[in-house]
């Protein structure tokens, strides 16, 4: 061990004329633990929330569509086989997508209605995994059956067996003037995605019953598929672009859900940011409290001066001390920001249980818990910039120690 950093050690140490300064190193330690503790978390939060935003609405919506220039494709059978070639598809079904009102009673509601086909739908979408009453199965063609979102089916007052009316918005010309198409719709199903703008605001209907409806003839609005690798569908729509002509517009999920994303991945970037300050404090308290070492220490500096040791050997001393500073409050950073985000979901419902309130409502927020998912580079990422940061709070009060003039310093001892 050389003696600059055995040095360094004994001044971590507290003494009694030196207390006050040892407390002022252990606030350096506890700010940057606690910096890093909570710029984990919210790291790990951040992610976890990307990554059910992303799960839930992948499981309702389509990774790839393909759909007509004028919002019908004709010919969506071609059009699917064609598709179903490339290497990156693995299933594909059409739907007809079309805006509708939901009347029961007083209660009125408007809805998005998707016609699907049920055993082709469930290869492409998670919905038949979430079904809390009846089957995606009970839509059948000429039965004018209907599956709701949970909240949707709870807003009109409605459950498996009841029936819905539909107003269409296409009207019907008679000799008395234009008139709503109204239809009579059985609830077959309710499903939760736990997805709030999916579950009170979306209704399934068989695909012929929404051609017949809402005038669709044949056609289809488009078709929906599912691909291997979620994060190549930028790719494939534009092989299948090319590939299937002019005719038919492929679009991702990065487009249609493009705001979600982004507005996730920004309020990241801010929080690291944010965050980021409690770190930056901590390093200036490792500059004040080594400062104050330094003069704390400056008749112990003179005469390793006066025996002979270089001005770095000085520097070196303290740098060993701001180090060892750095290093323990990165370490407890990482045990406690790792250990916070792994349970996260466990402490959050705990802390709503005591003080009775719902951080997330679920009339307000898409996702109603708080998700955590620890990645690897924010917790490597966290931990450099910590150690770093220390690293750099040491490097002036260091070159001050190496400066002082033993002659001066020696003057009044």
């Amino acid at each position: 061990m050389s003696y600059e950093f055995f040095i360094g050690m004994r001044y971590t140490r507290a003494r009694e004329r030196t207390r006050f300064i040892s407390v002022i190193t252990a606030f350096s330690v506890i700010g940057i633990a606690l910096g890093m503790t909570a710029l984990i978390t919210v790291l790990s939060v951040m992610n976890g929330f990307q990554r059910e935003i992303r799960t839930r609405i992948l499981g309702v919506a389509s990774h790839v569509q393909l759909s007509g220039a004028d919002g019908k494709l004709v010919e969506w059978q071609r059009v699917a086989a064609a598709a179903a070639r490339h290497e990156q598809v693995l299933a594909a079904a059409p739907f007809v997508n079309a805006q509708g009102l939901l009347t029961r009673g007083q209660a009125v509601r408007g809805a998005a209605v998707r016609g699907v086909l049920p055993e082709q739908e469930e290869r492409v979408a998670d919905i038949g995994r979430h079904m809390k009453r009846g089957r995606l199965e009970n839509l059948k063609a000429g039965d004018y059956g209907i599956v709701l979102g949970v909240e949707l089916a709870r807003a009109l007052g409605v459950t498996e067996g009841d029936t819905v009316v539909m107003v269409a918005p296409q009207g019907q010309v008679t000799p008395v003037g234009v008139i709503p198409r109204l239809r009579q719709f059985t609830v077959v199903g309710i499903f939760a995605v736990d997805h709030y703008e999916f579950d009170s605001g979306l209704a399934l209907v068989h695909l012929e019953d929404a051609q017949r409806l809402f005038r669709f003839g044949d056609a289809v609005s488009g078709v929906r598929l599912k691909l291997k690798d979620l994060f190549q569908s930028g790719a494939v729509a534009r092989d299948l672009a090319r590939t299937l002509g002019p005719d038919v517009y492929a679009s991702d999920w990065t487009l249609h859900h493009a705001n979600f994303f982004r507005a996730v991945q920004i309020e990241k970037r801010m929080m690291f940011l944010i965050v980021f300050i409690i770190i930056f404090v901590a390093a200036f308290n490792i500059i004040s409290s080594l400062l104050m070492a330094v003069k704390d220490k400056q008749a112990d500096i003179a005469i390793l001066r006066t025996l002979g040791a270089a001005p770095l050997s000085i520097t070196r001393i303290f740098l060993v001390q701001g180090t060892l500073i750095g290093v323990a409050g990165t370490a407890l950073g990482l045990v406690g920001g790792i250990t916070l985000a792994l349970n996260v979901e466990t402490v959050v419902p705990f802390i709503e249980s005591v003080i009775g309130f719902k951080f997330l409502a679920k009339d307000v927020y898409y996702i109603t818990d708080l998700p955590s998912d620890v990645q690897a580079p924010d917790v490597v990422i966290t931990a450099a910039v910590s150690f770093g940061l220390s690293l750099l709070a040491t490097l002036y009060p260091s070159w001050r120690a190496a400066k002082v003039n033993p002659v001066e310093a020696l003057r009044y001892e």
